[in-house]
């Protein structure tokens, strides 16, 4: 973690940059284990907060609730 950079920050300029590679989307289940994060689910106040932040969307699709950047 760099100097002043808050555990939200580092988890967002992750999954930022993961986003950005992986334009069709991944599931929270895929991120997870691209990431090797050992939360099941992620922050719901983190979450609300990506989708200000950077533009995070979520969508429904059969494959489960694919994360997208807007």
């Amino acid at each position: 973690m760099g100097e002043g950079e808050t555990p939200y920050k580092l988890f967002v300029r992750k999954i930022e940059a993961l986003l950005k590679a992986e334009r069709d989307g991944l599931t929270w289940t895929q991120i997870k284990q691209r990431l090797n994060l050992a939360q099941k689910v992620p922050n719901n106040r983190w979450v609300r907060q990506m989708e200000k932040d950077i533009g995070l969307t979520r969508t429904r699709e059969t494959r489960g609730i694919v994360w997208r950047l807007g």
